[in-house]
């Protein structure tokens, strides 16, 4: 006889309140079995992939633009790196172009004006990493500290503005400011000092590019690491202000290393794209700078591919760029978890 006091198991117990041989108790035994047969190592039947797919077809459907958006546009054009092995002319497209091997590779490290638009990129990237890269980590850190949501969002909706100008009336805009006869040289004009010389001076087109590049994207990325510092538990801040920590103290052992995983994530991303520093803010200045200050790898390869017609040395240069930029991706990833950290994959 059962005893009374012991719990029906949980096919009995659902048979006693809907009924010997019910179909939804036949359909939980068989589920059950399924999986302990899976524990145990037996071989489950699996369901063929042409019926998953087609009863989740609705969610492939939804993907399916975005499929077909990176197949079009961005593997399909990887066939036209074939390109940096020929003497590639449109007319006679990749079929018909004449093999000229690694003829076109070779003459990379022998072009002259290639180094120098190699040189140009190293340093405008080195100082964006340097300037424009904690820019947004410090003004994020500055509105946590404003304790005025008024202020906050109105500061916010200021800095966020640049984001949304084009370069085109970022370029003018600084150039009516800083020009020959701009707001600065006329305000400095007023009071008898010397006029300055910046815009169409090559020696400060650095540090012109690095400044537009805060001042328009800075708001911008704010918004990543604001909201790491919305997910950092309050109960630490509040255990070290009792143990009378400092705001700068808080900053360092608490906000900063809370921020640690998504400051190396980003700056991972951004070394991937080292040899790219913004092709059409170049381009709009070149002509004013000069091609000796402003070249870039990235308007060498459109002047000299598109405009010139050297179509196999520019695909080259553009290969070789986007392989060092896998390189350091993948370097900077290996370091971050060498270091203790996640890394990007």
């Amino acid at each position: 006889m059962a005893n009374p006091s012991r719990p029906l198991p949980l096919d009995d117990a659902t048979s006693s309140r809907t009924g010997h041989g019910s179909a939804a108790s036949g359909r939980g035994r068989r589920r059950r079995i399924k999986i302990t047969e899976a524990l145990n190592g037996r071989a489950v039947r699996r369901v063929p992939l042409i019926k998953r797919i087609w009863r989740e077809r609705w969610m492939y459907l939804l993907m399916l633009p975005g499929f077909v958006f990176f197949v079009v546009f961005q593997y399909l054009p990887l066939g036209g790196n074939a390109a940096a092995w020929q003497d590639y002319s449109p007319f006679l497209g990749l079929s018909r172009s004449l093999w000229v091997g690694w003829e076109n590779f070779e003459r990379i490290f022998v072009d002259p004006e290639l180094i120098d638009s190699l040189w140009n990129t190293l340093l405008l990237s080195a100082l964006q990493i340097v300037f424009a890269f904690p820019a947004p980590i410090a003004l994020a850190l500055l509105l946590t500290s404003i304790l005025s949501d008024r202020v906050k969002r109105s500061i916010q909706m200021i800095v966020y503005l640049p984001h949304f100008i084009g370069w085109v009336i970022v370029v003018s805009i600084w150039n009516e400011m800083l020009g020959p006869l701009g707001v600065l040289n006329s305000m400095i004009n007023t009071v008898g000092l010397p006029k300055l010389d910046i815009i169409g001076n090559p020696d400060w087109f650095p540090a012109l590019v690095t400044l537009q590049v805060i001042w328009k994207e800075v708001g911008w990325g704010t918004i990543i690491f604001l909201a790491a510092i919305l997910n950092i538990p309050q109960e630490r801040y509040e255990s070290a202000a009792l143990d009378r920590a400092g705001p700068w103290r808080r900053i360092w052992h608490i906000t900063l290393p809370g921020m640690a995983s998504i400051i190396v994530l980003l700056l991972i991303l951004r070394l991937g794209s080292v040899l790219s520093v913004g092709f059409e803010q170049i381009l709009l200045q070149q002509p004013i700078f000069g091609a000796e200050a402003a070249q870039t790898l990235d308007t060498f390869v459109y002047f000299r591919g598109i405009n010139g017609g050297d179509w196999g040395l520019a695909t080259a240069a553009g290969l070789v760029k986007g392989l060092i930029g896998t390189v350091l991706v993948l370097g900077a990833n290996k370091l971050a978890k060498v270091f203790g950290g996640e890394g990007v994959f």
